[in-house]
């Protein structure tokens, strides 16, 4: 009985308190049903926005990548594209040889072998920059629907570079049978024109060959593309980074003087100008014009080298290249706890400082284009194989680098190179040309020097180009650099349109 009595009394209490305990919880099921959904529809629209922004961001990184199993499925299916310059000649192209195989023909050989790259043994250059669009049919739809109906492949799409023809082939000739590089840009838009690198080889017998060029004996390095990553010391030619930094700690040129008898010694450490020549009393643009060295090393040790680090940083060294091809860094490693001996070499463009042909050229086109640095690019459009328009690529401004009124100062400076300095070649013709030269010592060999020469040029009512100039182990700067710059100069401005 005792147990039936407690038993009602529990039935009892508990009637009157659920209703309340029901009131409680009712609302902290609901937070946590309203929580769970959320989170929920909050994941979902995280996916769909993850897939939306691959789909129309990423999708062509993923398929131009060379692990990417799905290139050879879409080969299987597509023509791959034409790629052609400018002026409409054919680059690559695919055709079908004897045996009904599609093969990857290069008209001009070694020309464009670099800039232009191959698609045997994985891809290079433009054919890999491009992969996903020449591995696009944009065919009408009942022409791919015919084609897949036989087993036909469709055409893919054509690629139309910025690369002018006639620079590229004298570019090219003018280097003749030295290893190095040489690029052309346009500065008002960032177009390359030209980009040139030798040792080269022939796509056309790349699979040939294949086992020679990557011999571990063989010291050419062919395959390297020695305008975006070749290492190289600068020289003279990075006088115009430390001119700006100078420029940029003291506001103007106006008190710089110096005296050159022909070297500069500090403690242990004597560097010379080229032949011990003495340039006497200098201004900075004088000093400028005359690559003197010992200007510079003296020039160097007043500088604030966190500050001259930090320039050489917003100058693109130290970092990745504006560009999608294969490209290496610059590098500028100077600390401000580094020795005299290091700041005085760094500072005339020797020490531990290596630059590419492709960013130096970059450099000058800022400097032309009035300290606005235009992004560079190689692909003016794309279209199908009939002709129709698919997509146009649009001059872009990476940034502004250098201000305009230091721009303006060091053009001033590049310009007394070419009328009373070491660019004197360049001097008296029908366009004004602007630049500075280089020999830049890379081991303690008597002639042990590479050649440069980098600068701009100009002509009323045409398009300024800029070009970089990189010789490899030929002399000074003014002696075959600077030629090859003017072999460049007269085909554009005699053959411009």
């Amino acid at each position: 009985m005792e147990n039936n009595r407690n038993r009602e009394d529990q039935k009892q209490k508990n009637a009157k308190t659920s209703p309340k305990e029901k009131k409680k919880k009712a609302p902290s099921q609901n937070r946590e049903f309203a929580v769970i959904t959320y989170s929920f529809l909050a994941l979902f629209l995280c996916l769909m926005g993850y897939f939306t922004y691959f789909q129309f961001e990423k999708s062509e990184e993923f398929i131009d990548n060379p692990y990417n199993s799905r290139q050879e499925t879409f080969s299987q299916k597509i023509i791959r594209g034409k790629i052609l310059s400018s002026g409409g000649d054919v680059l690559a192209e695919t055709i079908t040889d004897d045996a009904g195989e599609d093969v990857r023909r290069y008209p001009y050989g070694s020309i464009f072998a670099h800039v232009v790259g191959y698609s045997t043994h994985g891809k290079t250059g433009i054919e890999s920059q491009a992969n996903f669009d020449l591995l696009r049919s944009n065919a009408s739809f009942l022409e791919k629907a015919e084609n897949d109906i036989q087993g036909e492949k469709s055409i893919g799409d054509n690629v139309i570079t910025t690369l002018n023809f006639e620079l590229q082939l004298r570019a090219y000739d003018a280097l003749d049978f030295y290893k190095g590089a040489v690029v052309v840009l346009e500065p008002s838009t960032g177009k390359i024109l030209a980009m040139v690198s030798k040792p080269d080889f022939d796509p056309n017998t790349l699979g040939e060959d294949w086992e020679y060029l990557t011999a571990e004996g063989n010291t050419d390095a062919a395959l390297l593309n020695r305008a975006t990553q070749g290492l190289y010391p600068p020289g003279s030619i990075f006088k115009i980074v430390t001119t700006l930094e100078y420029l940029s700690e003291h506001g103007s040129d106006e008190e710089y003087h110096y005296f050159c008898n022909g070297s500069y010694t500090l403690g242990k450490n004597t560097i010379h100008c080229y032949n011990n020549k003495s340039h006497g009393s200098e201004t900075l643009k004088q000093a400028f014009a005359n690559s003197c060295n010992a200007a510079y090393s003296s020039m160097g040790l007043e500088l604030d080298i966190d500050s001259y680090r930090e320039l050489c940083d917003k100058l693109l060294f130290n970092a990745s290249q504006p560009i999608s091809l294969e490209s290496s860094k610059s590098s500028f490693v100077l600390q401000s706890g580094d020795g005299d001996a290091a700041i005085m070499s760094t500072s005339f463009g020797q020490g531990k400082t290596l630059v590419t042909p492709f960013h130096m050229a970059l450099l000058v086109s800022t400097i032309a284009n009035d300290g606005v640095l235009m992004r560079p690019y190689l692909i003016d459009h794309t279209e199908s194989y009939e002709g129709v328009l698919q997509e146009r690529n649009e001059p872009e401004a990476y940034g502004r680098l250098i201000s305009e009124e230091y721009a303006a100062i060091l053009k001033d400076y590049m310009v007394a190179v070419v009328e009373s300095g070491t660019g004197q070649k360049l001097k008296g013709q029908n366009y004004e040309a602007a630049g500075k030269t280089g020999s830049a010592e890379f081991s303690t060999g008597s002639n042990s020097a590479h050649s440069w020469f980098v600068g701009f040029a100009h002509q009323e009512g045409k398009e300024d180009i800029a070009v970089a100039v990189l010789v490899e182990d030929s002399g000074i700067g003014s002696e075959y650099a600077v030629p090859i710059a003017k072999e460049i100069f007269d085909s554009y401005y005699e053959n411009y349109e």
